[in-house]
């Protein structure tokens, strides 16, 4: 998408006041937008995708916008030996095993004090033995070496409804590849939890009815390309855009809405609709040229429908998406309106 501005299509009554200029179009509206032979608008030129603008007379279609002018422990035993000699014996005992002081399931130290005299030599009796092992020489250090187990590795967390979180694939934010890896298993459900500047947003992906989108934007999240990005595009009762690598730079602001993981993908067709809100979706410049951009919707939306890959829907959070700042609407970007932040994006499957 890198060059043209991703995006939505805006509603009829609102295109109507707004800017136009001529374009050539290719794709149509939702119902009621017919006018053959009539001119062909488009608004100025919006981040993302271009918003058509129609009177009621005149037929609308997507195209992409131009872009604007311009991311192990060891112990020591020692013998001492002052006016007398003390004898230091290790014994150890497995479970269950007698010796002749006492039955154990740890290492035993026996002390014995015995008149001065030079110790025999002596070679302990193995671990496993049930004599009593020979006496260590008062002046010789034996050590004993204890093997640590290491820690084991934390096990991935996991809900209390049996979401378990996938780990990153990256260590650090990677924003362009070739391709998208495969990376999820369409007969498991999958779910992302937004982290947003105004609260979290969980969403239920929908593998089935669009494994492309979900596995790109499984694949995405999970290399960190998200974090830090910003929600662009907010438009009062229609959409909150985002996705843009390109918006985690506020020196960019002026590119945000053209940017991309560095490849494209086809449009999915399903049953799903724009029939309510929190629709997630894949916003872009034209058919077939997805790539990271997503948008949110406020709303029914059906004037959509057949335009754009619907990959989920919010299933807790809407409450922080209706907070997010608005910083558009029919003229473009709104003075002093700030971009929400997407702090990151977490996955999850069960």
């Amino acid at each position: 998408m890198k060059g043209k501005k991703a995006g939505v299509q805006q509603p009829r009554a609102k295109q109507a006041r707004a800017n136009v200029r001529y374009i050539d179009l290719h794709l149509p509206l939702g119902p009621g937008f017919y006018a053959e032979g009539m001119k062909k608008w488009m608004l100025t030129p919006l981040l993302g995708l271009g918003l058509v603008a129609c009177a009621p007379t005149q037929t609308a279609m997507l195209t992409p916008n131009p872009p604007l002018k311009g991311p192990g422990i060891v112990a020591e035993v020692n013998g001492a030996a002052p006016a007398t000699s003390t004898t230091t014996a290790v014994t150890t005992t497995t479970p269950g095993t007698t010796t002749a002081a006492t039955t154990t399931e740890q290492t035993t130290m026996t002390t014995v004090t015995e008149t001065p005299a030079a110790p025999a030599a002596a070679t302990p009796a193995p671990a496993t033995s049930a004599s009593t092992p020979a006496p260590v020489p008062a002046t010789q250090t034996t050590a004993a070496t204890v093997t640590q187990t290491p820690a084991a590795t934390p096990a991935p967390a996991t809900t209390a409804d049996g979401w378990t979180t996938l780990a990153p694939r990256s260590a650090e934010r990677r924003t362009s590849f070739t391709a998208a890896e495969q990376v999820i298993d369409t007969s498991k459900s999958y779910r992302a939890v937004l982290h947003t500047s105004k609260g979290d947003v969980t969403v239920n992906l929908d593998a089935k009815a669009a494994p492309l989108a979900v596995n790109n934007f499984v694949f995405l999240a999970l290399n960190h390309f998200y974090d830090g990005t910003r929600f662009h595009r907010v438009i009062e009762g229609f959409m909150a855009q985002g996705g843009d690598p390109q918006s985690a730079d506020t020196a960019l602001s002026d590119r945000w809405g053209t940017g991309g993981p560095g490849y494209q993908f086809a449009n999915e067709r399903s049953s799903l609709t724009f029939n309510r809100a929190g629709v997630l979706a894949m916003a872009n410049a034209g058919p077939d040229t997805n790539g990271s951009q997503f948008f949110i919707t406020f709303g029914p939306t059906e004037f959509l429908n057949g335009g754009y890959t619907i990959f989920g829907q919010v299933d807790s959070g809407m409450d922080a998406v209706n907070k997010l700042t608005r910083n558009y609407n029919n003229a473009g970007p709104i003075a002093g309106a700030q971009a929400d932040v997407l702090n990151s994006v977490e996955i999850q499957v069960k």
